[in-house]
């Protein structure tokens, strides 16, 4: 049996290529790596869980860069499955006042489109504590998508903790195909990350706050958090109450994968027995620490400086 993991992710991995000038004007790109799900299993095991990752890597020129930036970070990868294939590659510019940001998405056919049932280990599901997906997986394919649901499922009916976020863009799909995904795992979903400005329009007909918490209890969902940019914080909603948490810091640089750094924040102090509100406050530090630096998962801050500000605000 694999050593028990607290955090397990199922996503995709692609390459990242950045920049602070303009697509068009860059004379060079920084290479790091990304991915939604991979973001939040990096936030959180540089907190201290012990993460694993789900998914398939192409045997293409970064492969090798790849495995070894993920083993040397110290993340699980006994279940990413090598398949002949390329891996898939973003690219990102955002100037330093924040007026501007390009995104390119290339990940069409690639390895992780592959991703299946078969790729899905009931006992590793069973020996973690908590499962992590997203709508951006379940829109590599339909194979994807039901992989994510035989997981969710294979969950629940193991008592083991799930969390999931929308993270709706209309780069990769529609609204009713995001909202589709959505439902056909919402009966096995514990713990849910909203963007009030991006997925509370696909999944819901009312803007009120209090209103969509209490119809995500209602479908079973126990936790919910709620993303608000306008608001500069956090909705939580937690055991009939509601709070309300705000941002740590509004200073941005860049905010790529600042939501899934959060998550991962989140999701580490659950599974280390923090309640949500106390989780979501140590979310929000990942996330005003992060976005003061650029690229995705490069710029997640060290448990060591996340702590260090945490301890200072609970002492």
């Amino acid at each position: 049996m694999t050593e028990k993991q607290d955090i397990i992710a199922i996503g995709e991995s692609l390459i990242e290529l950045s920049t602070s000038e303009s697509l068009t004007n860059a004379k060079s790109l920084d290479k790091y790596y990304g991915g939604d799900t991979l973001a939040t299993a990096v936030a959180a095991l540089r907190l201290g869980s012990k993460t694993g990752f789900i998914s398939r890597i192409g045997t293409d020129c970064f492969q090798d860069y790849l495995t070894q930036s993920w083993i040397s970070e110290g993340l699980d990868i006994s279940q990413v499955k090598p398949v002949k294939g390329i891996n898939g590659l973003y690219m990102v510019s955002k100037v330093q006042d924040c007026s501007t940001k390009e995104f390119a998405y290339y990940r069409k056919k690639t390895a992780a489109t592959g991703l299946s049932i078969e790729d899905i280990s009931p006992e590793y599901i069973l020996n973690s504590s908590l499962l992590y997906s997203t709508g951006i997986t379940q829109s590599l394919s339909i194979s994807a998508r039901e992989a994510v649901k035989y997981a969710f499922e294979t969950a629940r009916e193991n008592n083991v903790l799930t969390a999931y976020d929308p993270n709706f863009t209309p780069l990769i799909w529609t609204e009713e195909e995001a909202l589709e995904s959505f439902e056909e795992i919402s009966d096995f979903i514990d713990i849910i990350f909203i963007n009030a400005k991006n997925d509370a329009p696909v999944i819901f007909e009312f803007t009120s706050v209090d209103n969509q918490i209490k119809y995500l209890w209602d479908k079973g969902i126990s936790t919910v958090i709620i993303k608000s940019s306008e608001e500069k914080g956090y909705y939580v909603g937690y055991q009939g109450n509601i709070s309300f948490v705000q941002y740590y810091n509004d200073r941005i640089v860049d905010n790529t994968g600042a939501g899934d750094a959060f998550n991962g924040g989140v999701l580490h102090g659950i599974v280390s027995g923090m309640p949500p509100y106390k989780a979501v406050n140590l979310g929000s530090i990942v996330a005003g620490l992060q976005v003061q630096k650029f690229g995705a998962i490069k710029s997640i801050p060290s448990g060591e400086e996340v702590y260090r500000i945490f301890k200072g605000q609970y002492d």
